[in-house]
């Protein structure tokens, strides 16, 4: 395989930008109630005339501020310099060691690396899922985008609805009400509106207590689930890795995990069956490759958390790729929003990763 030519860029300035987004249904889960979404707009502008393009989901609209100083102070140090996303991506860690390599630095520096690798693949002319040795093709993707903790009488509808939004095969509920008769009421109702062939994971938002966690989980162990998706707080690994011990139904986790330095310690300690990285929080896509290379080495299967633009080319690029999260809620500012068909999303035969921005939009929802 011929590597793409790729002429030198230089950085010369960045642009940021924040936007709240309305939700079409409105997120109601244990870690809070959202009914409009903020994103950091992240553009990379470089000597040549190449500007990559990202963005984050930082959940909390006053964060926004923070986060962008934060990318301004690094892209501020980069200027002038060649842009090399693995280079960056080191010395920008390397002056995060006094104060913290998670949290507001880590996002920082995933924002702006997921911008240079876009950059790179645009000077490259092609996508990004090729630069990184892969080809553009299908990725099977299930829809995230609704079944929050809502009333019951609203889920078959809903249910159905999602599926249809892209002739998907698989959906995504979330669980851990009040009572379990609660939870079991919801999965039958799904069942109802979808039938047995459309495969549910299910998310519970890290809103059990372990011990709860332990009885609420093993009650539900034969319907058939795809997955438990985070039922207890994140960074509980040990407690991840007995609950995975103890169910036949797969545990997954990785949204919260910051960095592959941290992955390695969750894969390391067993805590799941089943890996989901969150760009933001992974450290971008050179945080996501160098983790699905550890989740390759284990044998684990990887699917990712959100950005599903950008995840497309990085699961074609992974070694035990298992499932795209597909969600909606960037697609107001979009100018080409990733479409899904037949339960499958098709990386974008364009170069780069394929952002840009619907700039009206961009204008009438900036924060």
């Amino acid at each position: 395989m011929n590597t793409p030519a790729i002429p030198r860029l230089t950085l010369e300035s960045v642009r940021i930008r924040g936007v709240v987004v309305p939700l079409r249904r409105p997120i109601v889960a244990k870690v809070g109630e959202f009914r409009q979404w903020p994103f950091i707009l992240i553009d990379v502008m470089t000597k040549e005339g190449v500007i990559g393009r990202s963005y984050l989901e930082p959940y909390v609209e006053k964060s926004v501020k923070y986060i962008a100083q934060a990318i301004t102070d690094l892209a501020d140090a980069l200027k002038g310099k060649p842009l090399a996303p693995l280079d960056a991506y080191r010395d920008n860690m390397r002056t995060m060691h006094l104060v913290g390599r998670e949290g507001v630095s880590l996002i920082a520096i995933s924002g702006l690396d997921m911008a240079i690798w876009d950059a790179l693949a645009k000077a490259a002319n092609v996508p990004l899922a090729v630069l990184l040795g892969a080809t553009t093709g299908p990725v099977r993707a299930y829809n995230t985008n609704g079944l929050w903790l809502i009333p019951l009488d609203r889920v078959e509808k809903e249910a159905a609805e999602l599926v249809a939004q892209g002739n998907f095969k698989a959906i995504k509920i979330r669980l851990g009400r009040e009572k379990l008769k609660d939870d079991l009421a919801v999965i039958a109702a799904v069942r109802r509106a979808v039938g047995e062939d459309v495969q549910l994971m299910c998310d519970f938002n890290q809103g059990l207590a372990f011990g709860e966690a332990l009885l609420r989980l093993h009650a539900l162990d034969d319907q058939g689930l795809s997955w438990f998706e985070e039922p207890i707080v994140y960074d509980n690994l040990e407690g991840c890795a007995q609950i995975a011990r103890k169910m036949k139904t797969p545990v997954q986790i990785g949204e919260n995990i910051y960095g592959p330095r941290e992955f390695l310690k969750a894969v390391n300690a067993r805590a799941a069956d089943l890996y989901m990285p969150d760009l933001m929080r992974i450290g971008g896509v050179t945080g996501f490759m160098r983790s699905a290379a550890i989740a390759g080495a284990a044998g684990l299967p990887l699917s990712n958390h959100l950005y599903p633009m950008i995840s497309t080319h990085l699961l074609r690029a992974s070694e035990t790729a298992d499932w795209l999260e597909w969600s909606d809620w960037a697609e107001p500012i979009l100018a080409n929003p990733l479409p899904v068909k037949d339960g499958f999303a098709m990386v974008p035969d364009v170069p780069g990763v394929g952002l840009e921005w619907n700039e009206e939009a961009v204008k009438r929802l900036a924060m």
